[in-house]
C-alpha cells in the first residue's frame, strides 16, 4: 500500500520518540525516472520558493536579456530567498539600476529580514527596512525585467494572465514535463503566482537544470548560467545561518540547493559527482507539518547525501548544525535527539549507488 507521507525524522526524549515529522522525498534523473522515494513521488504540492531557479529561466534564455549583461551575483539574487543583509541589498540596488526600476516597483510587500542581526538593527532604529530586504525581491526584480523585455506594463507583472507570468509558467511546465495547464495555482506569500506539481516532476526539473543535455542549446546555456551563479554565490541565494548556503558552501560546485516555505526543499546534484559519468539528480523533500522550525528537511537531506557518498568528515563538519543532533533543555543538559527515522535509514540501505546499480 502506497502512503502519501512516511516517517522521515523523529524527535526523542529518553528512550521513546516523542514527535515524528512525516513527509515525502523523491530523487529523479533528468528523464524523470525515480531513483529513490519514500512517500508518494506523485504527490502534488507547491514548490513555493524552491521554484525560483526555474522561474528565472524564462528571462535568462531570452536573447533580449543579453543587453543587461547579468553578473553571476545578479543571477544568484534572482534565484534567492535571501536574508536581507546589506550585501544582498547592494547587489539588488546595482541590479535595479541596470534594469531602470526601483524598489517602488516591487509588489512583494515588506517583512523584517531573515538575518537576525540585520533585523535587530532595524528594530533598534540603526538600519532602515525596505522592500529590497524582502526575501523575494530578487525574483520580483527578474520578473519586472522579463515584463520589460516583453513590452508589458510593469504595473501588473504579477497577474497570472500577464505576458511575463504566462511565459514563466510555460517554461516551467516544459522543465517539469508537466503542462502548465495542469498546474494547481495559488498565490505565494510575496503575491506572485505559485504552482503545485507532482514531486517527481519537480525533481526532474532540478536534475535537468544540473544536466541540461536534453534541451536546446539556448535553454541549456541558460540552465548552466543559473546553476553556476548559485554555486558561485551561495551566500546570495540565502545567507548566514541558512541551510541552502551552508550546503552549497560545504559541497562547492557539486550541488544547488533552494528552500521553499511549508516544509519544501530542493537539491540538484551535478553530473559526475558520485562516480564517473554519474547522472545529475534532482531531490525534492516535503515535510507534511510545514517544518516551521526548519529542523527536519536538513536532516533528511544530509542523511541522503551521506548515503550517496558526497559527505566526508571534512565537509560534514560544516553541516553538523543541520544533521542529527542532541536536544538540550534550558540548562543545556541533553534530553533527547532529533534524527533521521529508522524507516528512512532502512529505505536508503536498499538503494544501491554506482554504475549498473
Amino acid at each position: 500500500m502506497k502512503h502519501v507521507f512516511e516517517a522521515l525524522v523523529e524527535v526523542t526524549r529518553g528512550n521513546i520518540a516523542e514527535a515524528i515529522h512525516f513527509g515525502s522525498v523523491v530523487v529523479c534523473n533528468n528523464r524523470g525516472e525515480v531513483l529513490f522515494n519514500l512517500g508518494d513521488p506523485e504527490l502534488v504540492t507547491y514548490l513555493r520558493s524552491t521554484a525560483k531557479p526555474l522561474q528565472v529561466l524564462a528571462l535568462m534564455e531570452n536573447p533580449a536579456s543579453q543587453i543587461f549583461q547579468f553578473t553571476d551575483e545578479e543571477i544568484a539574487i534572482m534565484c534567492a530567498s535571501h536574508s536581507g543583509t546589506d550585501r544582498h541589498v547592494a547587489v539588488l540596488e546595482a541590479l535595479q539600476k541596470k534594469l531602470h526600476i526601483s524598489q517602488d516597483d516591487l509588489q512583494c510587500g515588506l517583512h523584517l529580514p531573515f538575518d537576525r542581526i540585520t533585523s535587530h538593527q532595524i528594530i533598534r532604529g540603526e538600519a532602515q527596512n525596505s522592500s529590497l530586504r524582502h526575501n523575494c525581491s530578487g525574483k520580483h526584480s527578474g520578473m519586472l525585467a522579463l515584463a520589460g523585455i516583453l513590452a508589458a506594463p510593469k504595473e501588473n507583472y504579477l497577474d497570472p494572465t500577464s505576458p511575463a507570468q504566462q511565459l514563466i509558467l510555460q517554461t516551467c511546465g516544459e522543465m517539469f514535463d508537466y503542462p502548465a495547464a495542469k498546474f494547481e495555482m495559488g498565490v505565494d506569500g510575496c503575491s506572485a503566482p505559485v504552482f503545485a506539481v507532482p514531486m517527481r516532476n519537480a525533481a526532474r526539473a532540478y536534475a535537468t537544470l544540473c544536466q541540461p543535455d536534453l534541451l536546446t542549446e539556448q535553454r541549456a546555456g541558460a540552465c548552466q548560467r543559473i546553476t553556476h551563479a548559485m554555486m558561485t554565490h551561495p551566500f546570495l541565494v540565502a545567507g548566514p545561518e541558512r541551510f541552502d548556503t551552508a550546503l552549497m558552501e560545504a559541497l562547492p560546485g557539486k550541488v544547488i540547493a533552494k528552500t521553499g516555505a511549508e516544509g519544501f526543499f530542493g537539491v540538484g546534484i551535478m553530473p559526475n559527482m558520485l562516480y564517473p559519468h554519474s547522472p545529475a539528480m534532482g531531490i525534492m523533500v516535503k515535510i507534511s507539518d510545514g517544518d516551521l522550525k526548519d529542523r527536519a528537511r536538513s536532516i533528511v537531506l544530509v542523511t541522503l547525501l551521506r548515503h550517496l557518498g558526497l559527505l566526508n568528515p571534512e565537509n560534514h563538519a560544516l553541516l553538523t548544525d543541520y544533521d542529527n543532533r542532541n536536544i538540550t533543555n534550558w540548562r543545556n543538559i541533553p534530553v533527547g535527539e532529533i534524527r533521521a527515522s529508522a524507516q528512512l535509514k532502512q529505505a536508503l540501505k536498499a538503494w544501491k549507488i554506482g554504475p549498473g546499480a
